[in-house]
């Protein structure tokens, strides 16, 4: 096992948190990120606030955010899946050259006023398409150019870029919107801006020569298999899960905030696009100040704590929207609540990517990404439709409320709590299994027995300690675990498991980890025989027709 930032041991040797920025790499990724990050966040402003000159319905506004989030909901699995599969450096390339090419196709569109609500919507989704499947594989980098004792640190400063550009691309998107006379012409600009800002994050991928932490000796797995695999790793890792559920729970009820706020802006505070930038920004600046500040916070709270008070902040955070009309109020509410939002999100952001091996990470990420949109989507729906249907004031409240109440629930659901287990990759120690006949890497199902010899005085303790061995040969590959007592002779133990195929076995023993090691010794401790566990691997037998039978022996002497 091995400890991470959570344990303060490793405060007195990183002290500010910026180590990260001395690898080349990960410094020119870093700010190339930071640039089109930037041009990110005057398009979100600029679209938004077009939408609201376009119409004036609130759902049709509340749906930017629905169409910037649905398509991580849709392809945040998929996304992970090719991540986990192909050069990720290659597919990083190809989908920053899609949303730049959305983002040039919207904004001539809009410079020639061929611009409806329908055609922002439906090319803004499109865009965040490109950002869907983009970013699972962009933070899966992370760990393959810095150590991984700075992955606490490297998680915060991307977090604080992204705010950095998010402090300053509403206000600029504003402004820019605000130099013309018409919002569509300052809309353009700010779109043909953005999408130049992906040049120069396509520039630094060309030039990075990538080496992967985990190259698999076997053939690469197919779309489907590789999806599924992922799905039975999440179904068996409570890390994750209980991640998940937090994600989930934050961002459904604090999606109001941004789905909200350039109504807020224009009906409530009365305010212009430059108006909505400097609140949107007020957010961004709280974010770039809680990302800069959370190496020190991790040191006096633990994961939990951070997130419970930043639920507390953000509970305020939507009040004072709903109820205050005063910018001098909310302005230092929206900066709080950023400081909250960047806590907790680089905290969960953290969790998942802390929680699951290099095979698999990816697919961790992108489901991660799914949670996170999937409650930025359904809230954007949900206030909208309230604002729409009651008012904005109520929705907030009704945001605020839900988030108040949900706290004690999912208190239950702890991250980043203690020791975390260390998923670096394990050469697996056994010797390779000898077949009597050569099979091919589709045969299967295959059953493999492990035989162990346990004396009766250690039968408590070994069927509890078998047992943790469930979680991990069913993440990892098997669709089936049991664990069974030999009736004629009660000293023989056997753990059987079934995979698919030969090849999802082998798969499954290249994806042993340092953790599972572990949990595997302490079950192999209590084996008293002479030899090893003996482990069988068996093939399901398959009816054959007489004359396939006597084409072909199916049995080796």
């Amino acid at each position: 096992m091995t400890t991470l930032k959570t344990d303060q041991s490793q405060s007195k040797t990183q002290l500010h948190g910026f180590e990260p920025l001395a690898v080349p790499m990960f410094r020119d990724l870093w700010l190339a990120s930071i640039v089109s990050n930037l041009g990110g966040w005057m398009q979100d402003t600029a679209g938004t606030w077009l939408m609201t000159v376009l119409t004036s319905s609130p759902l049709l506004i509340a749906l930017m955010q629905t169409a910037a989030a649905l398509p991580v909901v849709i392809l945040g699995l998929l996304a992970g899946a090719t991540a986990d599969i192909y050069d990720r450096r290659r597919l990083l390339i190809f989908w920053q050259a899609w949303m730049l090419t959305a983002v040039a196709i919207l904004s001539v569109l809009t410079f020639f006023d061929i611009i409806s609500p329908w055609i922002l919507l439906i090319l803004t989704f499109l865009l965040n398409i490109g950002a869907a499947m983009n970013s699972p594989a962009w933070q899966a980098i992370v760990p393959e150019v810095i150590p991984r004792a700075q992955l606490p640190d490297a998680v915060s400063l991307n977090s604080a870029g992204f705010n950095l550009a998010r402090a300053l691309g509403p206000a600029l998107g504003g402004m820019a919107i605000a130099l013309y006379a018409r919002a569509t012409t300052g809309a353009a600009n700010v779109f043909l801006l953005n999408s130049l800002s992906f040049v120069g994050v396509i520039w630094v991928l060309y030039r990075w020569q990538r080496n992967p932490l985990f190259k698999s000796a076997l053939p690469a797995e197919r779309i489907r298999g590789s999806v599924r695999s992922g799905i039975r790793y999440l179904r068996y890792a409570p890390m994750l899960q209980a991640a998940f559920v937090r994600t989930l729970l934050f961002t459904l009820f604090v999606s109001a905030v941004w789905a909200l706020l350039a109504i807020v802006a224009k009906r409530d505070l009365h305010q212009g696009a430059m108006g909505y930038g400097i609140l949107n920004g007020s957010m961004g600046f709280g974010a770039v100040i809680g990302a800069t500040s959370l190496p020190r916070v991790r040191r006096l709270l633990s994961a939990d704590a951070i997130i419970g008070w930043a639920t507390v902040v953000f509970v305020a955070t939507l009040s004072a929207l709903a109820l205050v009309r005063m910018p001098l109020i909310i302005i230092p509410m929206l900066i709080a609540g950023g400081f909250a939002w960047t806590s907790a999100m680089s905290t969960l952001n953290l969790a998942v990517q802390v929680s699951a091996p290099a095979w698999v990470q990816a697919r961790a990420l992108g489901a991660y990404q799914m949670i996170f949109a999937g409650g930025m989507a359904m809230g954007g729906v949900i206030w909208g439709f309230i604002a729409e249907h009651v008012s904005t004031p109520k929705s907030l409240l009704c945001a605020a409320a839900g988030l108040a109440i949900s706290l004690p629930f999912a208190m239950r659901f702890h991250v980043l709590r203690g020791v975390q287990p260390d998923f670096s990759p394990h050469r697996y120690s056994l010797p390779e299994p000898k077949l009597a006949t050569e099979r091919e890497d589709s045969a299967g199902p295959v059953r493999v027995s492990i035989d162990y010899h346990i004396d009766p005085r250690d039968y408590a303790p070994f069927t509890k300690a078998v047992h943790k061995l469930r979680d991990v040969r069913l993440r990892d590959g098997a669709i089936r675990w049991g664990v069974y007592q030999d009736a004629a002779d009660p000293t023989h133990i056997y753990e059987t498991f079934i995979t698919e195929s030969w090849l999802e076995y082998l798969r499954q023993r290249e994806r042993f980890t340092a953790s599972d090691r572990e949990i595997r010794d302490r079950v192999w401790s209590f084996h008293s025989g002479t030899e090893p566990p003996r482990i069988s691997h068996m093939f399901y037998a398959k009816e054959v027709s007489d004359s396939q039978a006597n084409r072909e022996p199916l049995l080796t002497e």
